[in-house]
This record gives C-alpha cells, structure tokens and sequence, in this order.
C-alpha cells in the first residue's frame, strides 16, 4: 500500500517528511490553494516520486513545471479532458474525481487508455484539501480495474475505518492512500509526529 502525502511547501518541513520514507509527496501549482508551492523542492530520496498538482492549468505550463521540478508523476485535479491527459509525455498521470455519497462512475470510462491513476477525493468548495471523506462505499460499484488513490480527509482518526476497509472488496485496487490537510499545523505544514503514527498503522494493514 502506497502513502501519498500532498501538499507540501515549506523546505525543512519537505525534508523532515521525507524521512518517514512515502511514496509520494505531491506540490500544488494553483495559484488559488493556501498551499501552492512556488519555491525550491530540496533533493530528495529518489524512491518519493514527485507529483506536481494542476488545476486546469495550460498544457505548456505543466510541461514547464515537470522539467523544471523534475516531476515523477503529474495530478489533474480539474476538468481536463482525455485528450489533454494524454498530450502529457513521460511521467505518471493521475485524474482526480470528485465525490459526495454518489458517483456516476461512466465518466471514468474515457480516462480508461489515457492515464495511469485514478484518485477519489472529497467534493467540496475547494479542488483538494477539504478536511472530510466521502463514503467509501461508493467504491463498491468500482467497474474499473485501473488502480486509484483514495483521498479526502483521510486522518488519524480513519485508522479504524481503513482497516474495515482493507477488508472488503472495495479496497482490491486501490492502490495508494493521499493525506494532506489533517495533518496540517497550517497550510503546507505538515506535522511529523502525528504523520509518523499514521503511516505506522497504515504499514501494519496487510493490504
């Protein structure tokens, strides 16, 4: 089971969560996000894949933020369509959907030859970042076999109900959790301790 943790910006911090080792650490390029990232990405381990997220965002300034951050992967957190998920060349493409307590899992079926990831996040006001889960057993009319990330308000406190999860055929393909905001001190700011029980819990689950 793969940890994404989303949302970094500040240098020590990003260095002090990549001692705990995820899979992932994902920067927000919008420049709307209390958390968008505009500094310097401090060299890290090369197993965390970076993951630079957009929001609707030009074609060429996505390609500009891979080179320049030497992103791993890339997450699309707007409307953007199959076609623009495919124009991006040489990195991992996730296409984020949003849901409440019901999901019309159709519009999945486009994005099917053109990305590696689907990620499941809380809708809310914001694109990302909301602070609440959806109901994950939306996910039990899964008709895809496209691994995903489950995301949204995913905390210390999910401990109990991602082990509930685990057991159920619902969590067969989901292949990542992603946190971000229950774990903030402040937008961006990640704390370390409450980070480091987490992924100690999560790690003991057999997935």
């Amino acid at each position: 089971m793969k940890l994404k943790i989303c949302g970094m910006k500040y240098k020590d911090n990003i260095e002090a969560v990549a001692s705990l080792q995820p899979d992932y650490l994902g920067f927000i390029f919008y420049n709307k996000s209390a958390r968008h990232f505009n500094n310097s990405i401090p060299e890290l381990p090369e197993y965390i894949k970076k993951v630079g997220v957009f929001v609707d965002e030009e074609l060429d300034i996505v390609t500009e933020k891979i080179k320049k951050y030497n992103l791993q992967a890339v997450q699309l957190h707007g409307s953007e369509s199959p076609e623009y998920c495919v124009a991006i060349k040489g990195v991992e493409v996730i296409k984020v959907f949003s849901i409440i307590n019901e999901f019309d899992f159709n519009v999945l079926h486009p994005y099917e030859a053109n990305c590696d990831y689907f990620l499941f996040d809380t809708k809310g006001e914001l694109p990302g970042g909301n602070g609440y889960t959806f109901d994950w057993d939306v996910l039990k009319n899964y008709p895809s076999t496209k691994p995903y990330f489950l995301s949204g308000g995913i905390g210390l406190n999910e401990i109990e109900k991602i082990k509930e999860f685990k057991k159920s055929s619902v969590s067969k393909y989901c292949y990542a959790l992603d946190v971000n905001s229950k774990f903030e001190i402040e937008a961006g700011l990640k704390n370390i301790e409450e980070l480091e029980k987490f992924k100690k819990h999560v790690t003991s689950i057999d997935f």
